[in-house]
Formats: C-alpha cells, structure tokens, sequence
C-alpha cells in the first residue's frame, strides 16, 4: 500500500509540472508496453505489478522532488487502473454450443452443435472465452477443459466439487482466461460417465503475434483426437459400474471419431504440418505413428519440449501431443497410414486414417509401420523420459521457460498418492489412500465459499498411505497457496495410471519401478523436467512431481481412467492463503468471486 503525507503535497502543482508529468508519464507507459496499439490489449498483469515496484521505489527516492512524486504517483494510479482492466482490453471470443443426442450408430452419441467430435476451440494466449451450453439432453451435464488453468477462476473448472451441473432443457455460460497459457488441450463432459459417448473436443491455444513459435511455421494444422470406443449404451455401461462391475476391454479405437481408414488428413509434398494429438479416450493408453515418417516432437500441454524425432509416440489417457511432420518431396499421389494401437492390452487394437499426398485415392502400400511390442514397458519408461523441457525459448511470455528454476526451490510439503481398489458396501470401488471419493450434493466450491461446514472436512485424507481399512469419504487436502510441493504418485497395481491435476502444470521430476523412498530423490531432474498437467505411473512404479501452488481455489485431482475416477480415484486440494479463513473476504488479486451466473445446488440452493 502507497501511504502519502499530506507535507508532501502541501502547494499547488503549476501547469508545466502537470504537463511535464503526462509526457513522463506517457513515455513510461510506451516502455511498459512495448508499442502502444500492438501491445495495449496483450498487457500482462504481471508486468504491471512489476511497474508498481519499480515505482513504488522511484518515489521513496525522490522524497526531495515534488515534480517526480506527482509523475510517479500519476503512473501508479494508470497502472493501477490498468491492472483492472486487463481482462476487459483482451480479446472476448463467444461461442453457443448446442449437447444433444445423434443415431450417429446404433448407439446414441453426445454430440455439440450436431459434431462428432464437438467443435475445435480456437484461441489466442489471454483470449476470454465465452461458451454457452445449451444442454438438451435428459440429463445434467459440464464440461470440464483439460489443461486449462482458470487462473484464480475455479470456479470455471466443470467438474462436479466445483460446479452445479447445468439441469436438462437449461443453459449455463463459461467465461474463462487463456491466461499465460500456449499450447494443446481437449475438453470433454466430467459427469454421469458421459465421456463414453462423446461430447469431446480439441482446444488450440495459439501465441500471440509478439511471441514467435520455435520452429518453423506449418502449413496447416491438424487437431487428432484418438481414443478407445465401447460398442455399448454409456447409460447402460455406467449402471454395470454402479452396480460393482469392472469395465470390459474397449471394441475399437477412433481417429476423430471415426472408425478404420475413414479419417483423411491431405499432405503436400515438402511441407511442415503440425499435428495436435489428444487421446480422449476412457482408459486405454495409444501408440501414435505414421507409416514411413518421423514426428519431430515440439510441444506437450502447453510446454515447449526439447526437439527430438520419433518414430511412434506413447499417447496415455488425457494427455496431449504437438509433433510436425515433413511430408515426403517425391511422394506424389501416395498415401500412407495413420495408426493408432492399443497399449499393454490385449487383444491389441487398432485405429486407422489415412494421409493422402495430392488428393491422393489409392491405397497405402505394404502393411502400417510396426510399433514397439504391446508389453514394453521400457519402451514407453525411456521415451517418457526423454521427453525434456526446452529451457531456451519462450512460451507465452517473452521470458525463457527455464528462466523458472524448479531445482532450486526448497520443498515445503510431500505428499504420497497411492492408489487402489477396495470392495466397499459390496461394490468394487477405487480409493487414494483408501478412501473412495464421494460427492455430496452441494460442490465442494459453494459449500467453501458459503461456508456450510458438514459438506466437507479438509484434511481427511492422511498425507501418506497410514494402511487405514478402505471407506468411502469427501477427501480434500488443504494446501498453503505458494508453497513449493512434492507429490509421488504411488501405483502398487498390475495396470498403468493416469493422474492430472486441474488448475496446474507441475514438473515429472522422476519416475521408477518399485516403491519410492527418499533415497529415489537422487534420481530426480532437477533442471530441464517437462512441465505438464497429465502424467502416467507405470505398473508397480512411481512418478514424482513438483508444483508451485500459484493459483488459488478448489482444484480436482483425478485418474484420467474414466472408470476409475467415476468408482473414487480422486480428491479435491484446497490452496488458500494464510489467514483466509472466510473465502467471501478474500481479495479478487488472489481469487475471483463466483459468477454472476453461478448456478446454486444442494445446501447452497437457497442462499
């Protein structure tokens, strides 16, 4: 806070002063920015913070000039009231998106606007994204968006302990910041099991003009979503659950939501394309080729890799992929397969698109390329592993990714996940450190902001396994906001996981066979580890990774496999400051308040 004594303005300031301040200030204002028109609607709040410090120690420096205190205090105040209006001067993009049903096949399939997948969200880095959800369904329904952070917003998140569905024949609009955010995401229905007959969709979040991609630019983008398919009724596979029935293995894998070879992507010869690959599947991890390429890897969930070439990649359930592909110079009217395999199942599946090189109609030639053994795991173990940050370039902000050094941040709390499964009440569930989660029916979010204490108690989940016999429970971890912590996740099953943080990305500082112990910490990579928001545990091993607790609010910690995470495999962390005890007093710089619009359910209905 700027305190002023009333001495130190105690005359009139003459004309010229006045003047002399608005060119002063004028000409900082055009340094902050850069350039006044390009720049004025991409300002960062950061940036502005930083100007306020500066300032803040300009003025105690000039306590003997009247005229440099008027124009320091002239430029807070600007800055001040640009600070306010960040959000506002950026980009506002609106969409209307209509969820019903479609006979796309025997089955019925959720579809958006009539699509299958639903429509690509194209996006700039601060872009302020408007979606209204008509739901036409018979059923509730929200949209969860994987990999974006809704800085200081969970209130945006679309998953169940944050938000109150959206009721059949109703309308609800999401309003969020691509804040500080590049990169490949999907988005996909969080309620009800859903997720297993469509509803998903690609997000694009695109650099803004001022900060230039590190490599060269396509010619065309492309979004892949691939994922495994059940030849079933959702409703009827979500009963099966409830009623303590583990899900049987998938009967097919799609390539944007279509079945073998129907998918056709065109390639000129020479050219760069870019391809943004999501797996939007349940629970089968993918491997993802092209028959006689190679995938040059440049971006994983808004982090910038090290550039490295692959023949085929490990795509697991959640996680999303940029490559660019080089099409071949000499290879006019050929085509050649798109394929994407199951991973550590059997029997083996297959999804199948073809690439077509001018316009192309005829077959591919020979058999699709051959992709690493169905069971090895080393395979996939090295290849996750060298998948390293590129500490060199920027990403959304003009400052080097690396220039954030993880490695030398004390840690200020460790927490171990170990997931399992439980039978509980005579049904099959899924815990994290045996407790299977339950939802109440008011979200976690309202029952904290209006502080209806018999929702939820934090806290109840124990920090590490303590071996307590499996129960059902509310489970949520109470978290400082800008601590530094470390989270293992522990999978002591025969079958790979897939865990994603909402609201984060965090570092995968290391990854091993066995149970972890404090000694596996002298394995870590303490400098160029990827950031990311989705990451597989292998079977019988563990994952390690660090995170800043730098956004505020209700934030859902989950298994990406649907069945999991529908039978319990997930909890909820609270990250709240010292001393905000009452979430209504907390200043909108750390949290924003709820929505206008903000749909009220359960306890809090009436208030």
């Amino acid at each position: 806070m700027l305190h002023l004594s009333s001495s130190s303005f105690d005359r009139p300031l003459d004309i010229s002063h006045a003047a002399f301040s608005f060119v002063f200030f004028n000409f900082l204002r055009r340094i902050l920015l850069g350039s006044s028109k390009k720049c004025s609607s991409r300002l960062h709040i950061r940036q502005v913070l930083f100007s306020e410090s500066v300032f803040l120690v300009f003025f105690n420096l000039m306590e003997s000039n009247r005229l440099l205190k008027f124009v320091a205090v002239t430029f807070l105040l600007h800055t001040f009231l640009l600070r306010e209006f960040v959000e506002a001067d950026s980009p506002h993009l609106f969409f209307d998106w209509t969820v019903s049903y479609s006979q796309l096949a025997p089955l019925g399939v959720i579809m958006i606007n009539d699509q299958f997948p639903g429509p690509m969200l194209n996006t700039t880095t601060n872009d302020v994204i408007n979606v209204n959800i008509h739901n036409n369904l018979t059923e509730p329904f929200l949209i969860t968006w994987n990999g974006v952070q809704q800085r200081r917003d969970s209130w945006q998140d679309g998953v169940q302990g944050t938000n109150c569905p959206i009721p059949p024949g109703q309308n609800w609009t999401y309003r969020f910041q691509m804040k500080d955010q590049i990169g490949s995401f999907h988005y996909f229905p969080s309620l009800l099991f859903q997720k297993a007959a469509g509803g998903y969709g690609a997000i694009r979040v695109n650099n803004r003009e001022v900060i230039p991609v590190p490599f060269p630019r396509p010619l065309e983008e492309f979004d892949i979503l691939i994922g495994d398919w059940y030849n079933a009724d959702y409703k009827e596979m979500r009963s099966s659950l409830d009623h303590g029935n583990p899900l049987s293995q998938p009967d097919g894998i799609l390539i944007n939501g279509l079945g073998p070879s129907q998918a056709n992507f065109e390639f000129q010869p020479g050219a760069t394309y870019r391809l943004r690959i999501s797996n939007t599947g349940l629970k089968t991890s993918l491997n993802f080729r092209i028959q006689d390429h190679l995938m040059l890897l440049v971006e994983t969930e808004g982090s910038y890799t090290l550039k490295q070439y692959y023949q085929s990649l490990d795509i697991h359930v959640g996680q999303s992929y940029s490559v660019l592909i080089t099409a071949k110079q000499m290879a006019v009217n050929m085509s050649y397969y798109m394929v994407a395999t199951s991973r550590f199942i059997v029997p083996q599946l297959a999804g199948v698109a073809i690439v077509r090189y001018n316009g192309s109609h005829g077959d591919p030639i020979g058999p699709p390329s051959p992709g690493p053994y169905p069971f090895d795991y080393r395979y996939s173990i090295e290849q996750a592993r060298s998948i390293r940050w590129d500490l060199g370039v920027g990403a959304a902000r003009p400052n080097p990714q690396g220039s954030f050094h993880y490695g030398l941040i004390n840690v200020s709390r460790t927490i171990i996940l170990q997931n399992g499964i439980a039978i509980i009440n005579k049904h099959q569930r899924y815990t994290v450190n045996d407790i299977s989660f339950v939802h109440r029916d008011t979200p976690l979010k309202l029952a904290d902001y209006f502080q209806l204490g018999d929702v939820f108690m934090p806290d109840t989940i124990p920090d590490t396994p303590d071996g307590r016999f499996p129960a059902l429970g509310t489970s949520v971890i109470d978290a400082r906001y800008h601590d530094f912590i470390h989270v293992v996740f522990q999978n002591p099953q025969p079958a790979l996981q897939t865990w994603h943080i909402d609201g984060y990305n965090f570092f995968v500082v290391g990854m091993g066979v066995g149970n972890w112990d404090e000694s596996k910490q002298l394995t870590y990579n303490m400098l160029d580890a990827i950031s990311r928001s989705t990451i597989q545990v292998y079977p019988k091993s563990w994952t390690a990774i660090m995170l800043e607790l730098d956004n505020q609010g209700m934030w859902n910690v989950r298994s990406q496999d649907a069945e999991r995470w529908y039978l319990g495999q997930e909890l909820y962390m609270r990250v709240k400051s010292i001393g905000q005890d009452n979430p209504s007093a907390v200043p909108s710089r750390d949290e924003v308040p709820p929505p206008a619009n903000v749909i009220k359910c359960g306890r809090a209905g009436s208030l």
